[in-house]
This record gives structure tokens, C-alpha cells and sequence, in this order.
């Protein structure tokens, strides 16, 4: 008997593989098949994309409008960046109309940003094959795609860390917030626009294709009939996707545990659970009871005309009570000389009344207030000013620390809305407030609404 195998019969071809072969999986994340999800594709990330073109170019341009509101070429004491250069070219005189401008662009920005967190760690998600491709780089075009997404991805993360922790005030970075979110800002949109240029043509062609609408884009398509779950898709078929660049989409995907439609879902519920428990700190009515989130947020703290969010203590900023006794006195600068006031003094002059929020740039702000006190435009013809106030330098109280003086400009000053408070709501600043006297401006940051103020100059800055 011959028990010789039988000669192959090239007529014949080649047996399938086995169903255990199609489940031996590649175990390195650098090839595709290592990344099994069926919710991956280029639609996807196209979609996310889209979101965060729109998103983050708006974050972008609300946080250099929030630079600008600090004023600071104005003064070097406003000024935290110094050697910006040319990063500040956009630079203007800030307005103070209309009054809520600060609090609607800072809240915009902080409450859309953290909106957004859920978006961006989605889009990541759905890039991370890419992060393990080999040959890291194939061409100069490659290369440079390579290198805008290493600036987009590390400066997205950086700004959002930073962001996050600046307005859960958990100041844990080394240096200034307002210099590092700077320059980390123009990293990141150095590298998001580079991206999204090399991207949009990708990005347009999946939108118009209509392929994000259609139902060949959730996960299965392709698959083959009649097998199981980890049969892997049929012969030349990708799951999910139908461009053949789609470098994203799994050649062997797992079997679907949510569709397309159900991951976007999930993405924008996210969204959505963090916008109602974040943006209640910037806008009034019934969400601030729901801003969970925002340590200035749903919660007041206390009760009576001076029962609104604080943003520092006078303990935590080494100011005593001692210190705004009767022995205290305001002293105002300028051509005349100087002039030391008290309290009462200041009480015994024209009152006004400014009906004003204080708006923070951890994105979380009042309603409006009802101050009163002494316009700052009269302090200036007190100074020696009676007509076109100058700019004034303001120093407080507070011994140290950042914002303890400040400068505002000259439109700031003869803006009858802008006082130097001695009341609020009716009552007397409490010490937290800022008694016995504090600086409040119309669309002005909070920090530039310096409180225990011990010094106007005026034509100083």
C-alpha cells in the first residue's frame, strides 16, 4: 500500500483557516489587529472631529478674549506673560460695555470646555491605532501629520488639566496658571490647525459622502453571513467601513456591543451630564442648584446682602480685621497730592449705586449685585483729575500674592458704574467681601476688582 500523501491538486484551492486561527489576534498595539472595537472608523472620528473643529476654536478665541480683559499692556502688574512678544498682537483696550461681557465669554469658555472633555477623550479613543503605527513616520507629509498631532494631543491634555484644576481651584502646577494656559493655548492651536488642515479634506469627504447617516456605518456591516461573533468580516471587507483609507476601522473586529449610533450617544450624554452639573456657577436660576461640580457653584456662603460666592478669603490672604478698624484711611493720589480718607469720610460723599456681578476666571460668577459706594471718576477730580480721568493703580490691603494691586484703564474709570464700594445689597461689605472698601468695575475679571483697597494713584498707569 502506498502511504505516500496524496500530490495537492492545484485545481483545488486552499482550505479556509480555522475559526481557532481567525481568533489568534496580533498581541502588539502596532498592528491594526490588536484594536478590535467595530465603533472605530474613520466616520467616527470624522464626526468628533467636526464637534471639536467648532468647540475648540471657540474655546481658543474666548480665552485670548479672557488675556485681553486682564489689560495687560496696560501695567506690567497685570501683565503675567512679559515676554509674549509677538503673541500679543491682538491685544485692545478692553470695553466695559456691555456690563456682563466678561461673565458671558469666561463662562462660555469655562463651561463649553468642560462640556467638551467627554468629546476629546472620545476622539482619542477613536485615534489611539494611530499612536502604535509602524513605521512611525513614511513621508514628509507623514512626519509633519505626526508632529501636529504630538502638539495637538499634549497640548489639548495640558490645557484641559490645567483648565480642570484651575477652576476646581487645585492649583497644583508649578508656576502661574495664566502663563502656563498662555503659552500652552498657542501650543495646541499651533498644532490643532496644522492638524485640522491636513485632516479637513479626509473630514469633508466622510460628511459628504453621507456615509455618517448611513446604516452601512454601524458596526456588523460586512461581516460574513451566518458566522459568529468572532468570525471576522468576509474577504476584502472592512467592518464598518467602506473607505479603503480607513486606517482606523478594525480588520478583525469583535463582535458589537453598541452600535455607532449608541457611542455618539453615550458621548453626548457625558457632555451633557457635565454641562448641567458645571454650568449653573455662570448663569442664574434653577441650574445653579445643579452645579455639583463648581466649588462656587450651587451653594452660597451664607445668608443675608452679603451671602454670595467668594472667591478668597481675607484669612487665606493674611488680612486681619485689624487692620480695617477706624484707624484705616484710603489714600488717594495724583496732581493735588495725596489725600487720606476715612470711612466715614468717603460715606459722607455723593453715593451712587451699580447694579454689577463679579465674574471669575474659573469660569463661576454672581448675579448682579446692588454695590454702592463712591465713583471712581469723582476720586479722580479729588486726585487732581476734574476732566478725562486717567488710568488709576489700585493696591490693597493684602500683603502678598497674586492680583494684590492692579491697574484699570481710562474707560474704566469715567464709567459711572465704577465705584470704589463701601456697601453692598443694603448692608455693609463684610470683611470676606472686601471691607472696608473695594474696587468694582463693569465687565471687569474679579481679580481686577481689588477688595481692602489701601491706595488709588491715579494717572500712574
Amino acid at each position: 500500500m502506498d502511504h505516500r500523501p496524496p500530490s495537492p491538486n492545484p485545481s483545488k484551492p486552499p482550505s479556509p483557516p480555522s475559526r481557532r486561527g481567525l481568533r489568534a489576534l496580533p498581541r502588539l498595539p502596532s498592528d491594526p489587529g490588536f484594536w478590535r472595537s467595530p465603533v472605530r472608523g474613520v466616520r467616527f472620528t470624522a464626526a468628533l472631529g467636526l464637534v471639536l473643529l467648532i468647540g475648540l476654536t471657540l474655546l481658543f478665541v474666548t480665552g485670548l478674549l479672557s488675556y485681553a480683559a486682564y489689560n495687560p499692556d496696560l501695567a506690567s502688574v497685570n501683565d503675567k506673560t512679559p515676554d509674549r512678544g509677538w503673541l500679543g498682537f491682538y491685544l485692545f483696550d478692553w470695553p466695559t460695555h456691555p456690563y456682563w461681557l466678561y461673565r458671558l465669554t469666561q463662562g462660555f469658555h469655562v463651561t463649553v470646555g468642560v462640556a467638551l472633555i467627554p468629546v476629546v477623550l472620545a476622539k482619542l479613543w477613536s485615534v489611539i491605532p494611530r499612536f502604535f503605527a509602524l513605521p512611525p513616520v513614511t513621508s514628509l507629509a507623514h512626519a509633519l501629520e505626526r508632529l501636529s498631532l504630538v502638539l495637538l494631543v499634549g497640548g489639548a491634555l495640558f490645557e484641559f488639566v490645567t483648565g480642570v484644576l484651575n477652576i476646581q481651584l487645585d492649583y497644583l502646577f508649578p508656576g502661574s496658571f495664566y502663563r502656563l494656559h498662555f503659552y500652552g493655548a498657542w501650543v495646541f492651536f499651533g498644532g490643532f490647525v496644522a492638524h485640522a488642515a491636513l485632516k479637513m479634506p479626509k473630514v469633508l469627504r466622510v460628511i459628504r459622502s453621507g456615509e455618517l447617516r448611513s446604516g452601512a456605518a454601524e458596526p456588523g456591516a460586512g461581516a460574513v453571513p451566518g458566522a459568529g461573533p468572532d468570525s471576522g468580516p468576509g474577504p476584502g471587507a472592512r467592518v464598518g467601513a467602506s473607505f479603503a483609507d480607513d486606517d482606523l476601522a478594525s480588520p478583525a473586529p469583535a463582535a458589537p456591543t453598541v452600535s455607532r449610533r449608541g457611542a455618539f450617544a453615550l458621548v453626548g450624554v457625558g457632555s451633557l451630564f457635565m454641562l448641567l452639573t458645571t454650568a449653573g456657577r455662570s448663569i442664574d436660576g434653577p441650574l445653579r442648584r445643579t452645579a455639583l461640580l463648581a466649588p462656587h457653584g450651587w451653594e452660597n456662603p451664607g445668608d443675608g446682602p452679603n451671602g454670595f460666592q467668594i472667591n478668597k478669603t481675607a484669612a487665606s490672604v493674611g488680612v486681619r480685621a485689624v487692620d480695617t478698624t477706624d484707624t484705616w484711611r484710603l489714600t488717594v493720589s495724583g496732581p493735588a497730592g495725596d489725600v487720606r480718607l476715612s470711612r466715614a469720610q468717603l460715606l459722607a460723599m455723593a453715593q451712587h449705586t451699580s447694579e454689577l456681578p463679579i465674574a471669575c476666571v474659573e469660569g463661576w460668577s454672581t448675579s448682579n449685585q446692588s454695590w454702592r459706594g463712591v465713583r471712581l471718576r469723582d476720586l479722580a477730580a479729588l486726585a487732581g483729575f476734574p476732566a478725562g480721568p486717567p488710568g488709576v493703580f489700585v493696591e490693597s490691603l493684602q500683603p502678598s500674592g497674586a492680583f494684590r494691586s492692579g491697574a484699570l484703564r481710562d474707560n474704566q474709570v469715567r464709567d459711572g458704574r465704577s465705584l470704589l464700594a463701601l456697601r453692598v445689597n443694603g448692608a455693609d461689605l463684610s470683611l470676606d467681601h472686601g471691607f472696608p472698601a473695594r474696587i468694582i468695575v463693569p465687565a471687569a475679571p474679579g481679580v481686577l476688582n481689588t477688595k481692602w483697597v489701601a491706595k488709588l494713584t491715579f494717572g500712574a498707569v
